[in-house]
This record gives C-alpha cells, sequence and structure tokens, in this order.
C-alpha cells in the first residue's frame, strides 16, 4: 500500500461512508444505476438471442455471453455518478473546505473513487440475481471473482474519469458527457458477438478498445473455463486505466488546489 494511504487510511475510509451514507439518504439515486442493466440485459438477450445460430459464435448461451457486458455497463454508471457527485460537492462549495484539510491530494481522491467500487457491487449484485434466476450459467468462485473484480476495477477508472471531467468543468452539467463516455466505451466491445463476427469500423475499434480485455476476463467464467491466458490482459488493462485516469483526476485536484 502507498505509504500516504496506509497513515492517512481512516480518512480515506470517512470520505468513502460519506459516499456510501448518500445510498441510505438518497436511496431513489441508486434506482437508474441498478435499473438500467438490468433492463438491458434483460432486452438484449431477447432482441439479439437468435445471434448463437450464426455459425462459430461459440456458445448457444446468449444470456451468458452479454451478462458481461451489462455487468461492466452497471459499473461504468456508477463510476460516472460519482463524477456527478464531486461535480456537485464543488458547486456547494463543500470540495474547496476539503482541499483546505491537511489530507493529501491522492488520499482525497482515493476516498472518492474508492466508494465507486463499493457502490458498483450493489447493481452487479441485482443483475445477477436476475440472470441466474432466468438460466445464466454458473462462473464457477473463480469466474465470479474475476466478474467481481472487473466490475470493481472498471468502477474505479470510471470514477477517475468522473472526477477528471468534474474538477475540469466544475458543474453536473458535465453529467452527459462523463457518462456517455463509459457507455461508448462499453458499447464498442465485443458486447453483442464475438470478434470474428464483428465488421467494418467496429472490428477495428473493438480490437484496439482496452475494455475489451476486461469484458473477455469477466466473461469468461460465464461461458466456460476461466484461464490465466484470458485473464491477465483484463487485470493489466483495470491498472492501466486507473493509473492514467486517476493522473488525469490529481492533475485536476492540483489545478484547482492551486
Amino acid at each position: 500500500m502507498n505509504p500516504a494511504l496506509a497513515i492517512h487510511w481512516p480518512m480515506v475510509a470517512v470520505l468513502v461512508r460519506r459516499a456510501m451514507n448518500e445510498i441510505l439518504r438518497v436511496p431513489g439515486a441508486a434506482i437508474p444505476g441498478v435499473l438500467a442493466p438490468t433492463i438491458f440485459f434483460l432486452g438484449l438477450t431477447a432482441v439479439f438471442g437468435e445471434l448463437t445460430e450464426l455459425g462459430g459464435f461459440g456458445t448457444e448461451d446468449y444470456q451468458s455471453f452479454i451478462i458481461g457486458v451489462s455487468l461492466l455497463q452497471g459499473s461504468g454508471f456508477t463510476g460516472a455518478a460519482t463524477g456527478v457527485n464531486l461535480a456537485r460537492d464543488i458547486e456547494a462549495g463543500w470540495f474547496d473546505r476539503l482541499l483546505a484539510s491537511p489530507a493529501p491530494r491522492p488520499v482525497i481522491l482515493a476516498g472518492t473513487v474508492l466508494s465507486a467500487a463499493l457502490r458498483a457491487l450493489i447493481p452487479a449484485a441485482v443483475l445477477l440475481t436476475v440472470g441466474f434466476a432466468i438460466g445464466v450459467s454458473w462462473p464457477g468462485f473463480d469466474g465470479l471473482a474475476l466478474a467481481i473484480i472487473g466490475v470493481m476495477g472498471l468502477a474505479t477508472a470510471a470514477a477517475c474519469w468522473g472526477c477528471a471531467l468534474a474538477l475540469r468543468f466544475r458543474t453536473q452539467s458535465a453529467a452527459p458527457l462523463m457518462q456517455a463516455g463509459m457507455f461508448v466505451l462499453v458499447l464498442c466491445t465485443t458486447s453483442y458477438a464475438p470478434r470474428e463476427h464483428l465488421q467494418g469500423w467496429l472490428h477495428t475499434v473493438a480490437t484496439i478498445n482496452p475494455v475489451t480485455q476486461v469484458l473477455e476476463m469477466v466473461r469468461q467464467g460465464f461461458l466456460g473455463t476461466v484461464t490465466w491466458h484470458e485473464t491477465w490482459p483484463g487485470l493489466v488493462t483495470i491498472v492501466a486505466l486507473v493509473a492514467v485516469l486517476a493522473a488525469f483526476a490529481l492533475r485536476g485536484i492540483r489545478r484547482m488546489a492551486d
């Protein structure tokens, strides 16, 4: 653990707890992040379920194929909502008081984005409950653990993205950009079909999109056996996304504090 985080861990925990308490204070705010990926999952299963009849699709269970996409969408929406909440705190002046505290800037960011990783477990739990109820394959404990890691990791990266935009624009009006950025990033992967069935620009974008690696890591347990070959690219991608986006968010905090 980073020494700064170890020393200031109580402050990180307080910031995380403050963000988590919002679920109790305003439970309705969590409903869109829970319902949207679940409705998306059910709708896509009904509309595109027959795609498995294409040759070389690799599975006859479209529900198990698509659930990984909905899990990542839920985590992306939850992470983006963290940026919206930060923009609200900036507009209300609360974040200025936080910057005046002796807490190091990485500690402030960590307390903000780690709450997103925990909140992302709520839509994931609802989605998995619905999925298993209608026949999604059990991924095994190793596959389920990787799915949770993927959900929490992408939520952290999305929170860093949302915070960076909140610190740049300092208004909740930037919310559509936060949410749309994560939605497009998850959508332009091997979301609806294997890479071999994608054509044109979508095939190219899905190939270079780093979230594709995270999706394939999350998806593997639901479709078959978990392997290290399919796992390590997703783990590396999560670490890289969080590192890069956190750097942008920290830059925004330092500029705001100056």
